[in-house]
């Protein structure tokens, strides 16, 4: 027998014993697709027989190939995920991750996850099916989801006579899940709940039958075999309505009270709190709005007062103090226009109050005025803003009033920088300097008294120098 004929036989053993596992794969469906997949009144009956054809066929190609780590159901990938682990041993986590919340309220988040997740897969998996089945009427993509719930291995589901699937805000149905996975995973644990267990069991049936109908609905376990009662029961309606056909019984404040899941409830939740800021941050913007005028009212009484006063010394008073009182008003007016309540774009506040210093001093003078900014955080804080918008007022004026005197032209330099995780603050001139530059401290003058101040409160450092004009240095 030559080598290649033994080759061919080799081959031939090879294919056979691949189709036997095949064909016993095959045996084992069949076998356990004997029986009816769901139980439902008789009047309905035709309609689900129909389904469970329908959804019989389409799982009849399944596939495994773990050496690609794929099962494939007429040409789409599915996935296995362990019961227990979408069950107590999920709740358990998250009553350990939110422990410092208290077990209520953790489980209710852990509750309210597997619900969203599971109705969220029950809409996607009905719209997918519906499509691939060519499905139209609500009764026919009804009819489909509790056969594919039990044969993707959620629960058999037996929908109760009493059940009344209108497509309206009329629509009720109580069924029982009598081998819903997450009841399961309880039982042969050994554990049991004193609330219902099975979340998503409500949630992808919920999820189902609400693209199915096109229409909000939700579901809830009235009993749960997981607390030892005889059935996993369940009730679903539209979530407006479905308060009044829960057992009479139900306590709202008893702890073990029927909680009515929300498809993303957290979402709504979040949805609020975000409405409830925007409307705090509106009311803030408005202070904000409000202050700046109130600001503007006084600077514009300061400077009516100011044009009375023929004592140029007085009048420069009043003149400092509308720079100053502009310098915060400036903020206030870009707080009011951003969006961010707690910082401000450093560059726009710096450009505005520059502008406003220079137009108010320049007047017959032709002093340049070059400002810089370079930072990597285009914000600042509002506790450093004030002060250094402050600085800047003090420092910029005093430029202008006392570095040209006699001189008509000049140059005024402003750098802001970060250097090293810090701000750093230049402002220089090429004017006069002081007379007594070597102690510049003691100068008796309230803007740079100022100055001294809110660097101290900054928790920065100056440096002065007078060559060539005025330098000043604030790191902080």
């Amino acid at each position: 027998m030559d080598l290649s004929y033994q080759h061919k036989i080799k081959e031939l053993k090879e294919e056979i014993a691949f189709l036997k596992q095949e064909n016993q794969k095959l045996k084992i469906l069949k076998h356990t697709t004997n029986q009816p997949t769901v139980k439902v009144p008789k009047p309905v009956q035709p309609v689900f027989s129909k389904a469970e054809k329908l959804v019989g066929d389409y799982f009849s190609s399944l596939k495994f190939n773990p050496s690609k780590g794929c099962i494939e159901i007429n040409k789409e990938r599915y996935i296995l995920v362990r019961a227990s682990a979408l069950s107590h041993e999920f709740l358990n986590s998250i009553k350990h991750l939110y422990k410092d919340r208290g077990e209520e309220e953790a489980l209710s988040i852990g509750k309210n996850l597997l619900f969203d997740l599971s109705h969220v897969l029950g809409l996607e998996d009905a719209r997918s099916f519906h499509k691939k089945m060519k499905l139209k009427d609500p009764i026919s993509k009804l009819s489909a989801g509790p056969v594919h719930f039990a044969y993707t291995g959620w629960a058999f589901v037996d929908i109760l006579p009493e059940s009344s699937p209108t497509p309206d805000e009329n629509f009720f149905i109580k069924y029982h899940h009598p081998y819903s996975f997450e009841a399961d995973s309880w039982i042969k644990s050994g554990k049991k709940s004193e609330t219902a267990v099975c979340i998503m069991n409500a949630g992808y049936s919920s999820g189902w039958t609400e693209a199915s109908f096109n229409m909000p609905l939700t579901a809830v376990e009235i009993s749960c075999r997981a607390k030892g009662d005889k059935h996993c029961t369940f009730i679903m309606a539209p979530p407006h309505k479905i308060d009044s056909y829960l057992p009479k019984s139900n306590n709202k404040k008893s702890k073990h009270a029927i909680e009515i899941p929300s498809f993303l409830e957290r979402k709504k939740v979040e949805e609020k709190l975000n409405s409830s800021l925007a409307e705090k941050e509106f009311l803030l913007k408005e202070i904000h709005h409000r202050v700046k005028n109130n600001l503007q009212i006084i600077s514009s009484l300061l400077n009516l007062q100011a044009q009375s006063i023929n004592d140029p010394v007085t009048k420069e008073k009043y003149t400092e103090s509308i720079g100053r009182i502009k310098s915060m008003a400036i903020i206030h007016e870009l707080l009011y226009r951003s969006k961010n309540l707690s910082t401000i774009e450093i560059k726009d506040y710096l450009d505005e109050l520059v502008s406003y210093i220079t137009s108010t001093y320049s007047v017959d003078k032709n002093i340049t005025v070059n400002l810089k900014v370079k930072v990597q955080q285009k914000f600042i804080e509002l506790d450093k803003a004030i002060p250094c918008g402050i600085i800047i007022n003090e420092l910029l004026s005093n430029a202008f009033k006392y570095a040209f005197k006699n001189k008509k032209k000049g140059t005024i330099n402003i750098s802001f920088k970060e250097v090293e995780k810090q701000y750093n603050l230049i402002v220089s001139d090429n004017g006069v300097g002081f007379a007594n530059a070597d102690n510049i401290k003691q100068i008796d003058t309230l803007g740079l008294q100022l100055v001294h101040s809110l660097i101290g409160q900054l928790g920065g450092t100056l440096k002065t120098e007078t060559q060539k004009g005025t330098t000043f240095n604030i790191h902080f």
